[in-house]
């Protein structure tokens, strides 16, 4: 099959086109190589898909209408699956014009040209953060999100909302998944990992916010990969309605659905902090903080939905994917840093 995969140049594009491409699929990627944190990490992966003549890279704006069009239409591409975004829900409080440009128009775009082009399936990426402070847990597809705490979880419920209203219209299958902390190697240097690991190599403090009183449902990169996979050969259709109402989000107007990614096991942050401590062989120099402004107490993904529809659900443990986080950045550090 044929792939267009945007945000081949960012962490989960990175890992998603690499299994693709390994597994014998064609993949176009579409990436802008914004300077939102360090080029260098973004010009590895890229290079690592490279290594497979199955890879097209295009180097470009989401917002630049004309140019994913024109690449969307020689690649023909059977399953588009839009991961590029402004993402980082802290970062949206200092610059939120950048999340409108990239998560909606950019967003819409895709959408819009995945419906033109006649696409099997258009998938979405969006976020746990749409649940904001949902006292509720765990976390179900079917719980109302309608009070975000961040410029960047409304800029994503906005892309879910225009997706439904696209697929009402004009009858492309779509389907939202919402992660839940993703982590592992090749990660985001402003996720708390990467940031944890560089500042206790170099004997810096690690800023603990919510005085480490927060829980986080961690999904590694390997697990959230398996599950789109198999979500995408899940195309939203009433031959596949899960017959439990409770958890089935498929849409009555659309061949729309979302669907959480996560494995349904919060972490506290402590303990989290503890694994990265024991994989680097050394203790956190520790200044814990109030809660930030837009942060949310604690994630926790109902997986249910993920199962009843693929017989999966994320399970690898927090420890070993710590593990091969530091394993990895210890081996990459050097590079990063020319």
């Amino acid at each position: 099959m044929h792939y267009f995969i945007t945000g081949t140049a960012g962490f989960i594009g990175f890992h998603l086109a690499r299994r693709l491409l390994a597994d014998g699929h064609q993949v176009t990627g579409f990436d802008g190589m914004t300077p939102y944190y360090n080029v260098k990490l973004k010009q590895m992966r890229h290079a690592a898909l490279a290594q497979y003549p199955a890879f097209t890279p295009v180097i470009a704006m989401l917002e630049d209408r004309a140019t994913v069009e024109d690449a969307m239409a020689a690649a023909k591409p059977d399953v588009v699956i839009h991961l590029a975004a402004q993402a980082g829900v802290r970062y949206s409080l200092e610059n939120p014009q950048s999340y409108l440009t990239s998560n909606v128009t950019g967003s819409y775009n895709i959408i819009e040209l995945a419906e033109r082009h006649k696409v099997k399936h258009l998938m979405l990426p969006s976020t746990s953060s749409i649940y904001g402070a949902n006292p509720t847990v765990p976390f179900r597809e079917t719980d109302r999100a309608d009070e975000p705490l961040t410029i960047y979880a409304a800029t994503k419920k906005s892309m879910e909302l225009m997706a439904h209203a696209h697929a009402h219209l004009y009858k492309t299958p779509t389907t939202a998944f919402r992660f839940f902390t993703v982590y592992g190697p090749w990660g985001r240097p402003d996720m708390a990992l990467f940031k944890f690991v560089d500042l206790m190599l170099n004997d810096q403090p690690i800023e603990i916010y919510g005085e480490g009183q927060m829980s986080r449902d961690f999904t590694y990169i390997d697990d959230l990969v398996e599950a789109i996979i198999r979500i995408s050969h899940v195309i939203p259709d009433e031959s596949n309605r899960v017959a439990d109402d409770k958890i089935e989000t498929l849409s009555r107007q659309a061949p729309f659905r979302l669907v959480n990614i996560g494995g349904g096991q919060p972490e506290n942050l402590m303990d989290f902090v503890e694994l990265v401590e024991k994989a680097l062989g050394q203790p956190a120099i520790r200044k814990m903080l109030p809660m930030q402004k837009g942060d949310v107490p604690r994630t926790y993904a109902a997986p249910d939905l993920l199962q009843a529809l693929t017989g999966y659900t994320p399970s690898t443990r927090l420890e070993e994917g710590v593990k091969a986080f530091v394993e990895w950045y210890l081996e990459a550090r050097r590079e990063l840093q020319e």
